[in-house]
């Protein structure tokens, strides 16, 4: 009997009718593979959003930043007019520039402004930035809103070896302070940063331990020595005076290598401040980070040191001056730090040949005096843990 067509079975494979071939994609979808037309356009309209939100955020932080460090430049030329003006002989700033330009020693205001304050300003710029930009390392390595050069023992360490160098080899002229001091503040670094290691709480306990044991052996060496007590306590105040620009010529090597490291490594803080892990997972390398940071504070603070003794919250309070002023940016914060240290530094000194009549007081005592409202300030910030 004859099978009709439409009581056929369906042949295996083959298509239904209307149906589209296997494979092809349904009527009116997108082809394989293409993101769906929609899709795609709130994509890119989020990314450009997010790029251009971000763009706009940034304007305003880098205008503020450019406009702070004009300011800061500023400033830092007033006091230093002021720095080669001022002080227990006051002199004109027509003779100021006189002195600069065709100097005559014969003539005592400049005889006083060439031997005495340019001298004496040079030095306080340079210990200045070393100060500033020792201290914007040493919180940025560590993370501690309250760390500054003297956190890692590098005072102690350099206060421990001229106080050697006064009772046993008996220095007494501070040209040959600062190679002792220097090597003091170095060995105390590396001591603290070799015990440390990358752990910044690590670094902030080994620094105190250091500073707790050297302490001690410097006033047991100075109770016993009257004399090395009164050549250190002139050194220890922490002054620019007494140094001249041979000082400099000796030291500027150093403090132009610390200098080139803490500028390369500004941006490496900004990974840094997320914590070591969000760091390596983003690329960089914590461990060679903190041995160059290592250093740069080796060097910069050493310097500082040796040129104008343990000055104090120089290096403290100038991070947290740049970080409120121009951002979070490390790169911003080390270019204030950069102007900041000087300004501070240079103002104290002006200020301690002003206030006390036909004397001076040592620019040490004075950026005490400066820091310690803004210590306090930053106490009692709610956002000291912001680092």
């Amino acid at each position: 009997m004859g099978v009709s067509a439409t009581d056929a079975p369906p042949i295996a494979g083959a298509a239904r009718v209307g149906a589209a071939p296997v494979g092809a994609a349904p009527v009116g979808a997108a082809p394989t593979g293409a993101a769906p037309t929609g899709a795609a356009s709130r994509v890119g309209t989020r990314a450009g959003s997010a790029s251009s939100s971000a763009a706009a955020r940034s304007r305003p932080r880098a205008l503020r930043g450019i406009l702070v460090l004009g300011a800061s430049l500023v400033v830092l030329a007033v006091v230093v007019l002021a720095s080669l003006a001022l002080g227990v002989r006051g002199i004109d700033v027509s003779e100021v520039w006189r002195a600069l330009t065709a100097p005559d020693l014969t003539d005592p205001d400049q005889a006083v402004i060439v031997q005495l304050r340019v001298p004496r300003t040079v030095i306080g710029l340079a210990a200045g930035v070393a100060l500033g930009l020792a201290g914007t390392l040493i919180q940025g390595v560590t993370r501690n809103p309250i760390a500054d050069p003297g956190l890692l023992g590098v005072n102690s360490g350099a206060s421990l070896a001229v106080v050697l160098g006064i009772s046993l080899l008996g220095i007494t002229a501070p040209l040959q302070f600062i190679w002792l001091a220097f090597a003091g503040a170095a060995i105390a670094a590396v001591v603290v940063f070799a015990i440390g290691g990358a752990r910044p709480v690590r670094l902030a306990l080994v620094g105190a331990a250091v500073t707790a044991l050297l302490t001690p052996l410097i006033a047991l060496v100075l109770l016993r020595d009257t004399e090395a007590f009164n050549q250190y306590r002139f050194w220890a105040v922490g002054s620019l005076t007494g140094r001249d620009l041979s000082t400099i010529a000796a030291l500027w090597p150093f403090l132009a290598v610390g200098v080139v490291l803490a500028v390369a490594l500004a941006h490496r803080f900004n990974l840094l401040a997320l914590g070591d892990d969000v760091a390596g997972a983003l690329g960089q390398r914590v461990g060679v980070t903190r041995a160059v940071s290592g250093l740069a504070i080796v060097l910069l603070s050493g310097t500082a040191v040796a040129l104008a003794g343990p000055i104090a919250l120089v290096g403290l309070v100038v991070p947290h001056a740049a970080r409120r002023l121009v951002g979070s940016d490390y790169r911003w914060i080390t270019a204030a730090a950069l102007l900041f240290g000087p300004v501070m530094l240079l103002t104290a000194d002006v200020i301690g040949r002003l206030i006390v009549p036909n004397a001076e007081l040592e620019a040490g005592v004075v950026a005490a005096f400066l820091g310690a409202p803004v210590l306090i300030a930053i106490a009692r910030s709610r956002r000291v843990a912001g680092l």
